[in-house]
């Protein structure tokens, strides 16, 4: 047998993935801060307009590039909330944000070519390169700065061989949003070279101090700018996988048809509850966001107050990258955590070289539960 292709070996599993299956396989009480999922349930009036569709018979194929009516919604979103303007026929829903995601990176990564990711970065970025046959390439953010978007370090990794640059603000892992100013002349200087810029944006309603204006919004190059958004983070909706992908038509009419080559369009009844969730009451989505903003704010305190824990501030997302005084690897320092303190968290090296001895811990979870988590990990210390 041939085997599989070496394009699939050489996808490594993430390191968020490995400690949620150690903690599935774990039976006892554990605190798990390792995986980025609110904890609220979708809210009432979305699952209505779900369970409405499909009782209305609403279960059949859509169009490839999703509902009119929900790439309308979409659009109108991402002038209203992130000051992006793109047109219905510019937006293709997908299956969640990973799709997107992936679907950007095979539209505009060729083979041989480079994807640039300023790290720490999310661990499927380095995947979604490989699968596309091409190169991922790490460009370390100053940890001492709180990993800032330098913008002389992306510029020395720009080369002709460079096809795309990742930014994803705010930051997973570490909840940095990137100064306007330094995203508008990474855009500028991916334009010099020909490059995309793919704009990771499913974290951006989630803006503690200020409001975020998408990357496309910033520049003179929206042409060279592919925004990713979802449901998920927004609406506590990971399970609907709902997330779309706005850009330039001449590659937005090239994705729909791979799209229609992978998975033909998203679930239509998850689609009906998306459109609820944009054009429905957004209380709820103020709610959850005045929550997570309270979680950080304890975060931040509980952190100041731990010997041997640091973190730059969180400035969006739900994480918090933790620098922590223990002894090992990421890996072996979270391995340790879960089997003898009870707390799971996610290895930084798991978002590249630059997160080595770096752990990310999401704040998607109530106070109650992180106070538990910290309790545990300030023992942790105490004892080492």
């Amino acid at each position: 047998m041939r085997g599989p292709t070496e394009r699939v070996r050489s996808v490594d599993r993430s390191s968020i993935r490995v400690m949620f299956d150690l903690a599935e396989a774990t039976d006892r009480d554990l605190v798990r801060l390792e995986v980025g999922e609110p904890d609220f349930d979708t809210p009432e009036h979305v699952v209505d307009a779900a369970a409405e569709a499909a009782h209305a018979g609403e279960t059949h194929y859509t169009s490839n590039a999703g509902m009119p009516a929900l790439r309308e919604a979409v659009g109108e979103t991402m002038a209203d909330r992130y000051d992006v303007q793109v047109a219905s026929d510019d937006v293709v829903v997908t299956n969640g944000g990973m799709e997107a995601l992936l679907l950007a990176v095979l539209s505009t990564v060729g083979p041989g070519e480079e994807l640039l990711i300023p790290s720490p970065g999310w661990p499927n970025y380095w995947a979604q390169a490989r699968l596309a046959d091409g190169i991922p390439v790490e460009v370390p953010m100053p940890a001492d700065e709180g990993y800032p978007l330098d913008v002389d370090r992306v510029r020395d990794a720009l080369n002709e061989n460079t096809a795309a640059v990742m930014l994803c603000s705010p930051s997973n892992p570490t909840g940095r949003i990137y100064d306007e100013d330094a995203v508008r002349e990474v855009v500028a200087a991916a334009a010099e070279h020909d490059a995309y810029v793919i704009a990771d944006e499913v974290y951006g309603a989630l803006s503690y101090d200020r409001d975020l204006t998408g990357i496309a919004a910033l520049t003179g190059h929206p042409d060279h700018v592919l925004t990713v958004n979802s449901c998920s983070k927004t609406y506590a909706m990971t399970g609907w996988r709902v997330g779309w992908l706005c850009g330039p038509t001449e590659i937005i009419d090239e994705v729909t048809k791979v799209h229609e080559s992978t998975t033909s369009c998203a679930s239509s009844v998850a689609q009906h509850a998306a459109l609820a969730a944009l054009t429905g009451p957004q209380e709820p989505v103020e709610a959850m966001h005045d929550a997570f903003r309270e979680r950080r704010n304890y975060v931040v305190d509980r952190v100041a107050d731990i010997d041997g824990l640091s973190c730059p501030r969180p400035q969006g997302a739900f994480y918090a990258f933790l620098d922590i005084d223990l002894p090992g690897s990421s890996l072996d320092i979270a391995k340790e955590l879960l089997t003898e303190y009870g707390v799971v968290l996610a290895p930084g090296d798991g978002f590249g070289d630059a997160g080595a001895g770096k752990l990310r811990l999401s704040f998607a979870n109530n106070v109650n539960r992180l106070e538990t988590g910290f309790d545990r990990l300030e023992r942790a210390l105490e004892e080492s």
